[in-house]
This record gives C-alpha cells, sequence and structure tokens, in this order.
C-alpha cells in the first residue's frame, strides 16, 4: 500500500503546467497536473486501448475535447472516456486548475 498526500503538490508555475507522478504500474498510471490561470493542457489522444479519467481536486476551468469542445468543469467533477478519444483541460483565466488523471492501462 501506498498513500500520498495531495496536499503537497499543490505547486504552480506561471510559465508551464506543472506534474507530479502519483503511481506508476502494469495497471495503472496516475498523474496530477496542474494549470495556473488560463493554462491549457492541449486537446491530444493516444493510438491505444484503454481508459482514462480526469478528477478536478481544486480550482476550475474546462474539460476540452474534439475540435476543443468545452465542458464546464468543477472541483469534485469527473471525465471518463476513452484513450484514443481526443482530451485536454484548459484553466480558467481567474484561477488555475489541479486534475487527478489516471490511465488504464498506462502509456
Amino acid at each position: 500500500m501506498n498513500k500520498t498526500d495531495l496536499d503537497q503538490t499543490k505547486v504552480f508555475d506561471e510559465k508551464a503546467m506543472k506534474k507530479f507522478l502519483i503511481h506508476d504500474s502494469a495497471y495503472f498510471r496516475i498523474i496530477n497536473f496542474n494549470l495556473g490561470a488560463g493554462q491549457t493542457f492541449p486537446v491530444h489522444a493516444h493510438d491505444v486501448d484503454g481508459q482514462l479519467s480526469i478528477l478536478v481536486l481544486d480550482g476550475q476551468g474546462e474539460f476540452l475535447g474534439k475540435d476543443n469542445a468545452a465542458i464546464p468543469a468543477k472541483k469534485g467533477d469527473i471525465l471518463v472516456c476513452n484513450i484514443n478519444e481526443p482530451h485536454g483541460v484548459r484553466a480558467a483565466s481567474d484561477c488555475g486548475i489541479r486534475v487527478l488523471v489516471t490511465i488504464a492501462p498506462p502509456i
């Protein structure tokens, strides 16, 4: 068993998104991404089978999809999709956003 205190990863950089690897195994990967106000994790997809989830830990912004379609996202919201579907995140312009991404199987 491993316990991680996600309060320790509340780190932002005004120039770039911050990334913290929380867990990595043959079964799944968990990554914490912190985006400052107005920052975007660009829409992308992976050419593999599997699923991912994006859970908003703090802040607000948008989940992004194909053609940059935007779905409002706030603390407690979770997006689940196939890894090969376009996905991304944009922080609101007036605050940052912290998300926890789980990928299974890991890529």
